[in-house]
C-alpha cells in the first residue's frame, strides 16, 4: 500500500518520500464501529496490567500527589491524541493525502523515513516493555502464590524459574503466523482485569475499615518524575488511536467519545490507586495484588490475570514483529528473529527486580516521547503556517515538558531499579 497524492498543495514543507506499507494498515471495506464499540475499543487499547502498579505508585508519591498525576497525564495524553487526529485529518482534507491509517503513516508522511523510524523505534521499545512487564507480573504472582517468601530453588529466585519456564511456550505462541483467533482472549483478559479490578477495590475498602493505617497526601518532590512515569505509562495508547477514529462510525463525535472515556479512565485509575493506598498503607507491594492473603478470591483473580497476561503477549508483540520483519525481512515472515526478539524480552524480565519501577522506567523512557513529543512536533510541522504565537507555543511547550520527563523520569526510575534497599 501506497500513500496518494489526490491534490497538489502549497504545503512544501512537508515530504513525499517513497517508502511502502504502513505500520498498521485498515482494509477499505473493514466495518465501522458504533459509539459503543469505540468506546470500548478506547478501553482495551488504554487499559492494561500497568494499572496493578498505581497503589505501590500511590505509597510513593502520596495520595494527592498520585491523583494530580493521573488528572494531568490523562488530560495531556488526551490533548495528544487529539493532536494526532487533527493532523491527520487536515492531511487527508487540505493537502490530498489518503490511507493515513496509523501513527507511523503520520510520521512518514509529515517527516519522511526518520519519521517513520522515530515512531517505529518507539513503538517497538514501548510494546516490547509491555511485555517485559507482563512476565514480571506473572513470574513475581507465581513466586508469590506458590512459594514462600524469600525461598529459592536450586539455588535460583522462583521468578528466573518461573520465566524460563514460559520462555519454550511463548516461543511456540509468537511463531504463529496469524493472531486473530487468539484476538478473543485480549478482549477476554480486559473483562478480567475490570473484574479483578473491582475485586481488588471492594477488599480495599474492607481491609482499610480494619486497619486504616497512617497515609501520606504528598510523598515529596524526589518521586514527581517516578510516579509520572507509571502514570504515562498506564494511560499509553496512543500508538492506536489513529485506527480506532478510522474506524469510528460517527467521526464528528470521536473527540467528544475519546474525552469521556479518557476521564472515565481516569476516574477509576485514581480511585484504584488510592484505594490500594488506603488499604495496605506503607506496606502496599509493587503489584497491589499480592498484598492480598492466600483465600481462594484472591489466588482466582491473581491466576486468571496470568493466564491473559500469557496468552497475550503474542498480540502485543505482533507491531514488534511487523516493524522488524518490514525493515529487516522484506516483509517476510522470520521465525528465527522473532525467536530472537522472546529471548530478548525474557532476559530483560529477568534482570528487572521490581514491576512498578520498571513500568516507570519504560513510561519515562519511551512513552513521553511517543506520547507528547512526537504528536506535538508533528502537529506542529502541519499546522505551522496557520498558527499563531500562543498555539505555536503550547507545541513547543508540550515538546519541552515530554522531554523533561523524559530525561528526568528515565533517571528517576533507572536509580530505583539499581539502587541497594535495604
Amino acid at each position: 500500500m501506497v500513500f496518494e497524492r489526490e491534490a497538489s498543495s502549497s504545503y512544501h514543507t512537508l515530504s513525499f518520500p517513497n517508502e511502502d506499507t504502513p505500520l498498521l494498515s485498515t482494509p477499505s471495506k473493514t466495518p465501522l464501529s458504533s459509539n459503543p464499540k469505540t468506546v470500548a475499543n478506547v478501553f482495551i487499547a488504554i487499559v492494561g496490567a500497568g494499572v496493578l502498579g498505581l497503589p505501590y505508585t500511590f505509597m510513593r508519591t502520596g495520595w494527592l500527589m498520585g491523583s494530580l498525576m493521573i488528572a494531568v497525564v490523562a488530560f495531556l495524553t488526551y490533548h495528544c491524541m487529539m493532536l494526532l487526529v487533527l493532523s491527520r485529518r487536515r492531511l487527508e482534507s487540505r493537502i490530498g493525502f489518503s490511507k493515513i491509517t496509523s501513527f507511523g503513516d503520520l510520521g512518514f508522511v509529515v517527516s519522511g523515513p526518520l519519521g517513520r523510524l522515530s515512531v517505529d523505534a518507539m513503538i517497538v521499545l514501548s510494546q516490547a516493555g509491555f511485555c517485559v512487564s507482563y512476565l514480571i507480573f506473572i513470574a513475581n504472582t507465581f513466586s508469590h502464590v506458590f512459594n514462600q517468601p524469600r525461598s529459592m530453588i536450586l539455588g535460583f529466585k522462583p521468578k528466573i524459574w518461573y520465566i524460563w519456564g514460559m520462555f519454550p511456550f511463548q516461543l511456540g505462541l509468537n511463531s504463529i503466523r496469524t493472531l486473530t483467533h487468539l484476538a478473543p482472549l485480549s478482549i477476554f483478559a480486559d473483562v478480567v482485569d475490570l473484574g479483578a479490578m473491582g475485586v481488588v477495590m471492594v477488599e480495599d475498602v474492607m481491609i482499610f475499615l480494619k486497619q486504616k493505617p497512617v497515609l501520606e497526601a504528598f510523598g515529596g518532590l524526589s518521586v514527581v518524575f517516578y510516579g509520572l512515569g507509571v502514570a504515562v505509562y498506564a494511560f499509553e495508547g496512543i500508538g492506536m488511536v489513529l485506527p480506532l477514529e478510522a474506524e469510528a462510525s460517527d467521526k464528528n463525535k470521536f473527540g467528544k467519545i475519546l474525552g469521556v472515556s479518557m476521564g472515565f479512565i481516569s476516574v477509576m485509575y485514581g480511585l484504584f490507586g488510592v484505594l490500594g493506598y488506603l488499604a495496605f498503607g506503607d506496606n502496599t507491594k509493587d503489584i497491589i495484588t499480592t498484598n492480598f492473603g492466600s483465600g481462594l478470591i484472591s489466588v482466582l483473580v491473581q491466576m486468571g490475570l496470568c493466564v491473559n497476561l500469557f496468552f497475550t503477549f503474542p498480540l502485543m508483540m505482533n507491531p514488534v514483529y511487523e516493524v522488524i520483519e518490514r525493515r529487516f525481512c522484506q516483509k517476510r515472515f522470520c521465525l528465527w528473529l522473532r525467536w530472537v526478539v522472546v529471548l530478548g524480552v525474557s532476559l530483560v524480565a529477568l534482570l528487572v527486580p521490581n514491576f512498578a519501577d520498571f513500568l516507570s522506567l519504560v513510561g519515562s523512557s519511551v512513552c513521553c516521547i511517543l506520547g507528547f513529543v512526537l504528536p506535538a512536533l508533528f502537529h506542529l510541522k502541519v499546522f505551522k503556517r496557520e498558527m499563531g504565537f500562543w498555539a505555536m507555543a503550547l507545541d513547543v511547550g508540550i515538546m519541552i515538558l515530554g522531554i523533561v520527563f523524559a530525561v528526568s523520569g528515565t533517571l528517576s526510575s533507572l536509580m530505583e531499579i539499581f539502587s541497594v534497599k535495604g
